[in-house]
């Protein structure tokens, strides 16, 4: 039976985020090699905080991407095999480029913290926003966009499940934004509390950034298939990898069209692979053919273990 590991992004960290798997020696080492690297204490700032500090975007861009490796080396270390295909939300791209061989913890970590440091400083504070529009069709959150930006940013970022899907932009044009949608009969409009207005236009001078860090950063042929959010494709070279890493920042997560490819493959399981159960819940209204967990404790590694067969 064909199963598929995904990987969540930011908005997934909490205190106790590794709760469920803290107890194996994998998980713990984990963190040690990426605090070493970053020459920060990671587990301290999951385990006591603040949360605060684990909130600002350049600590939970590598604390998201440690987890997910993290969790992908006990699911191995507790003798599950390698998944068939993945794909990470936003940032958890990277973490499954990691699990997939194609990137190392090495390079990957100092490379999201430059990502985050690039995405925080594309945007003076205050300028952009984000909001959850809940309840239309994405065509209509399309139309939306187009007529409340006024001259201003205003774009359709997530699509993170039918009926959800998340704008960004200039931090009037998402007002603007908000109101309209009710208008046109959105169930609720809700803005995010993020400082960063992530995966629109806006983003274009971090991905400037982000791209020429990647071009000195060494990128292997995956071993498992990513499916990357900017095109819904998988890619083994390496220049087309970097290259939908950078247009990452600025092109929508195109979260519904990716369950769905992997459904259309034949993928029927899916566990999603670090804190949290966001993408789980995203992926069972996506689409019934795919039964979605998640590896949050070691008993829960073991039931999807049995569940693969």
């Amino acid at each position: 039976m064909k199963f598929a590991f995904l990987f969540p992004g930011q908005g997934s960290q909490s205190i106790g985020m590794m709760q469920g798997l803290d107890a194996l020696t994998v998980v713990r080492d984990t963190f040690a090699e990426a605090s070493a690297i970053l020459g920060q204490d990671l587990w301290v700032l999951i385990t006591e905080g603040p949360v605060e500090q684990l909130n600002l975007t350049v600590n939970t861009q590598p604390v998201m991407l440690v987890a997910g490796v993290a969790t992908y080396r006990a699911w191995l270390e507790q003798g599950g095999r390698a998944p068939d295909v993945m794909a990470g939300h936003s940032l958890g791209e990277y973490s499954a480029l990691v699990a997939a061989g194609a990137l190392t913890l090495q390079d990957a970590l100092p490379l999201v913290r430059l990502r985050a440091t690039a995405m925080q400083s594309a945007v003076a504070e205050g300028v952009g926003a984000m909001a959850a529009i809940l309840g239309l069709d994405d065509e209509i959150v399309r139309a939306v966009c187009a007529e409340a930006a006024q001259g201003e940013v205003l774009e359709a970022v997530n699509f993170n499940s039918p009926g959800q899907v998340v704008i960004a932009g200039h931090k009037a044009a998402v007002e603007r934004g908000m109101v309209l949608a009710k208008e046109k009969g959105a169930k609720r409009a809700l803005p995010l509390p993020v400082s960063v207005p992530s995966h629109c236009a806006l983003m274009r001078p971090a991905a400037e950034q982000l791209a020429a860090a990647l071009a000195n950063v060494a990128i292997q042929p995956p071993q498992i298939p990513v499916l990357h959010n900017a095109d819904v494709a998988a890619y083994t070279d390496p220049d087309q990898i970097r290259d939908a890493l950078a247009r990452q920042l600025y092109s929508p997560v195109r979260w519904v069209e990716s369950v769905q490819a992997m459904a259309h493959d034949g993928v029927a399981l899916a566990a999603e692979c670090g804190p949290g159960k966001v993408l789980a819940g995203l992926t069972k209204r996506i689409d019934e053919r795919v039964a979605a967990t998640a590896l949050i404790s070691v008993d829960a590694i073991t039931e999807f273990k049995t569940l693969i067969g």
